[in-house]
């Protein structure tokens, strides 16, 4: 059975939130921003966007394009309300539905179009509820699969309804450009055309997986099935996501990542988390995974490794991660990272080691936590980290899900 799913993507949530919280708001140039006066624009109204104002500017360079602009400081509690509200909504029509980010769900409708009507009913019964309900518009996308679902949303913005058929995917797809496929990002772009004469989808869904595998390494054989707009990963509930027995955090970023300074950055600030929850619960693991996903929010990978001796210092799960890390040879945008230590033992935290350096390295981290679980997370923390703490927004992070934060998001 051809599969029917359902990709709802609220416009400008942050900013569309807070017009319709604050009636005065309603028709202007608005930008929501963290609390932190280093903080960048989390989102634009559309009608700060047609001047410009894009996602990640610093308040100054939307100041620039548009003088008219009015700065909101974002309210987690308003927005997570909202995407609450609505991801109840959603799961009145199926209990299939997956918080992709606190703006964003597929809903997988197949088995419910026997009780709501097609696809296309359930979709605008959708929208007119969410709107009527909430004053909020959405933009959706119908498709066979995730992937050509999330395309299909992106294509009538904002307020629209696309649907791509099962028989027309190859049309639609023969001469879309490739960068409009989520996760093809303009670096890629460029490396597709100037190493493989590829520009749209048609010609990557054509392309020679071999060469595409040499070129891009892991990434290559799901590059061309994401041109020929194939994808089977199901739509999967919160509450049907797998329970690892392990210790970790994953991070969604606001933006792809490839700079290997940022990349690292990142591994640092995951490593002293989960180090710091295993301590707090007295353990320590012999395996340690590095998972990525990359740009295109479907394209996951993770690998592991196994020590001799178990482990729950931040600094040594750090220097394992690295390693995990190097040897998975991405070189490619990356939009969530996350480690985890699993293979856990019971770890004595008073116990001393034989080596004066182990020795202070624990008794630092000792200092570090006792000051934490006090004053909270990242009070002390590495320098390195000092950037991010500062630059930190306190606008919800796209990991956010309604029954709890299950991964942890930097913004």
């Amino acid at each position: 059975m051809t599969r029917s799913i359902i990709h709802l993507d609220m416009n400008a949530f942050f900013a569309s939130v807070e017009q319709q919280a604050n009636p005065e708001l309603k028709g202007k140039p608005i930008a929501v921003v963290g609390a932190s006066h280093r903080t960048v624009i989390t989102t634009a109204s559309y009608e700060a966007r047609a001047f410009g104002v894009k996602t990640g500017m610093a308040i100054w360079e939307g100041k620039r394009a548009c003088p008219e602009l009015i700065i909101v400081k974002g309210d987690n509690k308003k927005y997570t309300h909202t995407s609450s509200r609505i991801t109840a909504m959603l799961r009145e029509y199926t209990p299939l539905v997956e918080v992709f980010s606190i703006d964003e769900a597929f809903l997988d409708v197949t088995h419910s179009q026997a009780l709501y009507g097609p696809a296309e009913t359930i979709a605008y019964q959708l929208k007119a509820r969410i709107r009527h309900e909430l004053g909020l518009t959405c933009s959706i996308g119908i498709a066979p699969n995730k992937l050509l679902a999330k395309l299909a949303s992106d294509m009538k913005k904002p307020d629209g309804l696309t649907v791509i058929p099962p028989d027309r995917v190859g049309e639609i797809l023969e001469r879309l450009p490739v960068g409009d496929l989520c996760g093809v990002g303009k670096r890629l772009q460029k490396q597709l055309a100037l190493y493989c004469n590829v520009h749209t989808c048609g010609e990557l869904g054509r392309a020679d997986e071999g060469m595409l595998t040499r070129r891009f390494g892991i990434i290559g054989k799901r590059l061309k099935e994401m041109g020929q707009g194939l994808d089977d990963s199901p739509v999967v509930p919160v509450e049907e996501e797998e329970q690892v027995k392990s210790v970790g955090h994953s991070m969604t970023l606001p933006r792809d990542v490839e700079s290997r300074d940022d990349i690292l950055k990142r591994l640092l600030q995951l490593s002293e988390m989960v180090g710091r929850r295993a301590r707090r619960y007295g353990l320590a693991g012999k395996t340690l995974s590095v998972q990525v996903r990359l740009g295109d929010f479907f394209s996951n990978f993770q690998k592991q490794t196994t020590l001799s001796t178990p482990i729950n210092l931040s600094d040594d799960i750090y220097q394992t991660a690295v390693r995990v890390f190097d040897s998975m040879g991405i070189d490619q945008p990356i939009r969530l990272l996350g480690i985890s230590l699993s293979n856990l033992y019971e770890h004595e935290g008073q116990q001393i080691s034989l080596f004066e350096s182990d020795r202070k390295k624990e008794q630092l981290t000792r200092a570090m936590d006792a000051v934490n679980n006090k004053l909270g997370d990242f009070k002390v923390t590495f320098g390195s980290l000092l950037d991010e703490k500062e630059k930190g927004s306190h606008v919800i992070s796209p990991a956010w899900k309604p029954e709890g934060i299950r991964n942890v998001g930097v913004t």
